[in-house]
């Protein structure tokens, strides 16, 4: 039996019992601070993961690795992949396909996805406060590992044991070593190891992008600046994941990332914990002229929605601690909101869920995956008197 003395009862009778079960589909493990690991099983073998702080930043980091031979800048993904929560999965599938990459290097990726995932998990404290959610309408089509749950439990821990010996209990490798202090630094380092460490230890590299740049485990190389650290000479900081790798979006929308100057244009809400989601909808938004206002913490979202008063809503119906279903109700009970176009965004197609989501005062349902050409319909449909002249043609936006 696999040792708890790292991985909660509660998470590893959970991971455990979707092998007995022979399960297939997603494991979603939520912490009450937003943070979401997903596993996704296929006849009880776990065979992809995603979630985490920096998905972007592992994409880049894993096939900057295993796949040197691909130029990564030149990879395209298409708009209607990264609104999965599985784009990641996909774009490794598509690169496989088109002869690409070779299935040893799909496999490998998908097992170091797999390792880095749990050993975050298990390094995350308190582990008790983690949900686990189940859904079984998501089932990758191709089994890209076939390590067992077991093996890949045994390694994370080991894995940790070694980092926690090293006496790095306290550090994370998504954090990037950054030098406070350069002028006492260069006075107790050789002048290559201070250009090494000027040219590194920017802040920007996290302490995994930095085991892929120097080509070193990144075990080693953080305990080789933890002195540093001890002495407050380096510290360890937080930093945003990248973007998404480049999208081709079909419908040709131009991409931009700066909000609209004009106050007076339409003001779009999304209220969704998919971070994927958030970030495809600004892009069709924000590059037709509208502002967006993401909100990703659903507790927010009332306070947040009240102090913008934005003219339409798209909210998700699926989030951790209050669905969209408690929002939308609670926004229709407030005089200012009454009327406020509310769409309500969700994976599923059941009838059910329509009725309910129009029992509580919703004005409209968009099934998932996000569309860009549905959803400029339906801005067009719902505030036409704000977006008659900023939003294109729909027709416009097509492939030629």
């Amino acid at each position: 039996m696999v040792g708890m003395q790292t991985l909660s009862k509660h998470l590893l009778e959970e991971l455990l019992a979707c092998t007995q079960l022979r399960y297939s589909g997603k494991l979603i493990i939520k912490s009450p601070s937003g943070n979401t690991w997903n596993f996704y099983f296929r006849f009880g073998r776990i065979i992809w993961a995603n979630g985490g702080i920096h998905p972007c930043r592992r994409w880049y980091r894993l096939m900057t690795y295993y796949c040197p031979n691909i130029d990564i800048s030149k990879i395209k993904i298409r708009a209607i992949d990264l609104a999965l929560e599985h784009w990641d999965y996909q774009s490794i599938i598509a690169l496989d396909k088109r002869n690409q990459i070779d299935s040893k290097q799909v496999e490998i990726i998908a097992e170091s996805v797999v390792q880095e995932l749990l050993f975050d998990l298990i390094q995350y404290k308190p582990s008790n406060d983690l949900i686990c959610i189940r859904n079984s309408q998501v089932i990758l089509d191709l089994a890209v590992t076939f390590t067992s749950t077991d093996i890949f439990i045994e390694r994370a821990q080991s894995q940790l044991k070694a980092w926690t010996s090293a006496g790095l209990k306290n550090c994370f490798p998504d954090l990037a070593p950054q030098i406070q202090k350069p002028e006492e630094l260069n006075k107790i380092v050789s002048s290559a190891v201070y250009n090494n460490l000027i040219t590194f230890v920017n802040g920007k590299h996290t302490l995994r992008d930095l085991s892929v740049l120097l080509k070193q485990d990144f075990t080693k190389i953080t305990v080789s600046l933890l002195s540093h650290i001890s002495k407050d000479l380096i510290q360890l900081v937080t930093v945003p994941d990248l973007p998404f790798p480049g999208s081709v979006s079909p419908e040709k929308i131009p991409l931009q990332k700066s909000q609209p100057k004009n106050s007076t244009s339409a003001l779009i809400a999304c209220i969704d914990d998919s971070s994927q989601v958030c970030q495809i909808l600004e892009q069709i938004i924000v590059s037709n002229g509208m502002r967006f206002l993401k909100i990703q913490d659903a507790v927010q979202a009332l306070p947040k929605v009240i102090e913008h008063k934005p003219d339409l809503i798209l909210l998700d119906l699926i989030m951790p601690v209050v669905n969209g279903y408690e929002i939308c109700s609670q926004l229709r009970r407030i005089s200012g909101f009454a009327e406020t176009p509310i769409i309500i965004l969700t994976g599923s197609e059941g009838l059910l869920d329509r009725m309910r989501a129009k029992v509580v005062g919703s004005t409209d349902f968009m099934t998932k995956p996000i569309v860009a050409d549905k959803i400029l319909e339906t801005l067009k449909k719902y505030l036409p008197s704000h977006l008659s002249n900023s939003i294109p043609e729909i027709e416009s936006l097509q492939e030629t």
